[in-house]
């Protein structure tokens, strides 16, 4: 098979920068993916630059410092694979001003060299002449017309513009009520300490409703930020922002809309409430902006994120939280977090990736990430069984033993989530997970019986 009439093996294939990336289309969407690859003041300085460059220009510019942040158009890069497949070599060019050039063939890891051209048809045909000799380049043409043999895929899948099975309209999927299923974890204290009154019930609900505000706030937010990765993953893609359902400007809107309602609900509850979620809104925006790209320092982030949680249950009724159950969620939730990894390593390696979307880790690290996703949930249950036989146990339990079943059932239930994500049959997040899946639910239910068990019997 042959590209416009050449052999691949004869022949260098040359394609320039700006065919392989994906432009931005407007400058609200330039400054997001610019923001995700430089979110300091230099992002805003680009507003304010003297230049005559349009704004979607100045930011698309910026963005170019990350290459894992950009979108790439997959019907180009499946062309120069199935290039380099038969036998032919395939180089990446752009303008003498690009100095993103090598930083960005490094992470495609598809070209054999990069070169820098001259701006002028002329002066890049001499200079191309030069490098690979009279006929032993091809230029690539997006436009003309290549056999019909050569495989090509669009950018982006066609999409609904929402999922079939929740029959939920985009906007309301944008905020993830599913995900507020983790802000359950703000009841923690009050179950744990056994002070299920009103008294207790009523700051720990309006914990509940100002997290749930504030997290759906940052995940709009990380949407955002993660639109090139989230198209260029088989799953995220359906999001409503990278799916194009909701509009960015919609989104945009929505992340201060969202962050203020929450804080004047946290309001009611109290300053500590406030300060709490404050707290946890600056840490999930830089682990949005930064820390989730950052290997092992972002499972560690989530698992705090996680706790965060617990701890604004304590701050919301003034029941502290133990050593014991602070150390539980730690593991425990280090574990989660390490299975969010785990599952994406294992789609990459499906999708024949070198990285994972958007992070910091090589599928190499699979089993490193295997390793801590069992060695902490092991560690988890440990805790609970220290904790089972602790002196505040046997004053809040008549039958404290049945703990032992609690810590039997969750390691049952760490060891097959660990078993299906390396199957590659888990969801992005475990704990959505856990809420679908039918032995979840009875290792839930169970759990819920031997606690009470141990309480009443």
């Amino acid at each position: 098979m042959s590209v416009n009439g050449w052999n691949p093996s004869s022949i260098v294939l040359v394609v320039d920068l700006g065919e392989v990336i994906r432009q931005p289309e407007s400058a609200l969407e330039a400054f997001w993916v610019g923001a995700s690859a430089r979110w300091s003041s230099s992002i805003f300085a680009l507003v304010r630059q003297d230049s005559n460059l349009p704004l979607r220009d100045r930011f698309a510019a910026a963005s170019m410092s990350v290459p894992a942040r950009l979108a790439y158009r997959e019907d180009v890069l499946a062309t120069v694979r199935d290039w380099r497949r038969q036998g032919g070599q395939a180089v990446l060019v752009a303008a003498s001003e690009s100095k993103a050039l090598s930083a960005i063939a490094d992470h495609l890891g598809i070209f054999d060299e990069v070169h820098t051209l001259p701006t002028a048809p002329d002066l890049r045909e001499e200079k191309l002449t030069d490098l690979f000799g009279p006929g032993g380049y091809s230029t690539f043409q997006p436009s003309a017309a290549l056999p019909a043999d050569l495989p090509l895929e669009s950018l982006q899948p066609s999409l609904p513009s929402a999922d079939a099975k929740s029959g939920m309209p985009p906007a309301l999927r944008l905020v993830r009520p599913h995900q507020w299923l983790k802000n359950l974890l703000i009841f923690v204290p009050v179950i744990a300490a056994h002070e299920i009154t009103m008294a207790r019930l009523w700051p720990t609900l309006l914990a509940f409703i100002a997290f749930s505000l504030i997290a759906s706030s940052t995940y709009v937010l990380n949407d955002l930020l993660d639109l090139n990765a989230d198209r260029a993953h088989p799953r995220k893609c359906r999001r409503p922002l990278a799916s194009g359902a909701v509009s960015l400007a919609h989104g945009t809107l929505m992340v201060p809309a969202l962050a203020m309602s929450g804080c004047l609900v946290a309001a009611m509850a109290g300053p500590k409430l406030l300060g709490m979620l404050a707290l946890y809104f600056v840490l999930t925006t830089a682990y949005s902006l930064k820390l989730k790209r950052l290997v092992v320092i972002d499972i560690c982030m989530l698992a705090v994120l996680y706790t965060m949680r617990i701890l604004a249950g304590s701050v919301a009724t003034g029941i502290p939280s133990s050593v014991w159950l602070l150390a539980f969620s730690i593991f425990f939730f280090f574990s989660l977090a390490g299975v969010k990894r785990q599952a994406e390593l294992v789609d990459g390696i499906a999708s024949g990736l070198v990285t994972a979307h958007g992070r910091g880790y090589h599928v190499n690290d699979l089993a490193i990430v295997s390793n801590i996703v069992v060695a902490s949930g092991m560690v988890s249950v440990m805790v609970l069984a220290l904790y089972s036989n602790s002196q505040p146990v046997m004053h809040l339990y008549s039958r404290p033993e049945m703990l032992w079943g609690v810590c039997l059932v969750l390691l049952f239930w760490n060891s097959r989530i660990a078993i299906l994500t390396n199957r590659g049959e888990m969801h992005d997040d475990p704990l959505v997970f856990a809420a679908r899946d039918r032995i979840s639910q009875i290792c839930g239910l169970a759990i819920l019986a031997l606690a009470i068990a141990g309480t009443m019997l």
